[in-house]
């Protein structure tokens, strides 16, 4: 089994895939199951080691069957703590999403290092199941906007804070505004302060997603294909004119891709080749 994580700043996202034959090589493509847990700045190694066994126990998954590790992190604090649960609970050494890392994907940044992981694992999965050129929009912490060229170039794109940041600011901001679920209304216009605030996150965001890639579709052609992943990609991604695909597990198969690509040989699993260096690929 191969076990994969993306670490976000507020959630952390797990996911198991298995072999899809025994003499298959390095490929899974069955994934057995997923979770979402929230991350964990203060956790410790013993915690998170628990954790994701307890996790897997629920799942009647066993540890000892997980061959090799994929991590994709925009939390650095914890890249060492998650090193150490890998190495203490699973007896492996993780594959880190980061420079020289092999992803098969150029990255046309002025500075590639400076790209977040899970971007260029958005990229990478949306190309290899949408096509290019393509857009993958990912509702995280903060919301970005991922373009690939016709060519599968990543080119770089738009950074902007979440919907839960805004919900947050305004409920911090004001003294007598509460704070409310994040969801679509039965109604443009409230009737109450709870539903008025509601339509003004819910069709605000949907504004900004639209406009956005209203102009990102004039420059990159309006046959680029659009893709939604990320916690609340279900919430917006129906209501977008413009959003075609939503995709819950793209960034989980985009580490299951990148790690087939820097898979050891048959015969040394779990144990990741030693990642190349080429340029201009990140």
């Amino acid at each position: 089994m191969l076990l994969v994580l993306d670490v976000g700043n507020t959630n952390t996202v797990l996911g198991v895939f298995e072999r899809s034959a025994a003499d298959a090589g390095p490929q899974y493509e069955r994934l057995l199951a997923n979770w979402r847990v929230t991350t964990s700045k203060t956790q410790t190694v013993d915690e998170y080691g628990v954790l994701f066994r307890n996790l897997f126990s629920m799942a009647h998954l066993e540890v000892s069957e997980v061959h090799g590790i994929v991590i994709s992190s925009v939390v650095p604090p914890l890249d060492s703590v998650l090193r150490g649960v890998c190495e203490r609970y699973f007896s492996l050494k993780p594959l880190f999403i980061e420079p020289g890392v092999k992803t098969g994907m150029p990255v046309l940044y002025d500075n590639p290092a400076e790209v977040g992981a899970d971007r260029i694992v958005n990229a990478v999965a949306a190309v290899e199941k949408y096509g290019a050129p393509c857009i993958v929009v990912d509702f995280g912490t903060a919301t970005t906007f991922d373009c690939v060229s016709a060519k599968a170039q990543y080119m770089g794109g738009v950074i902007c804070p979440g919907i839960g940041i805004s919900a947050d600011a305004l409920f911090e901001r004001t003294a007598r505004l509460p704070r409310v679920d994040i969801r679509k209304p039965a109604r443009v216009i409230g009737s109450n302060t709870v539903g008025s605030l509601q339509s003004g996150l819910y069709y605000g965001y949907l504004g900004l997603v639209d406009g956005i890639l209203e102009n990102l579709l004039k420059e990159m052609g309006e046959k680029t294909k659009v893709i939604a992943t990320g916690g609340l990609a279900p919430l917006i991604g129906p209501a977008s004119k413009h959003i075609a695909t939503v995709d819950d597990l793209l960034t989980l198969e985009g580490l299951r891709i990148i790690w087939e690509r820097n898979a050891a040989p048959r015969g040394v699993a779990g144990k990741p080749a030693a990642p190349r260096k080429p340029a201009p690929v990140h």
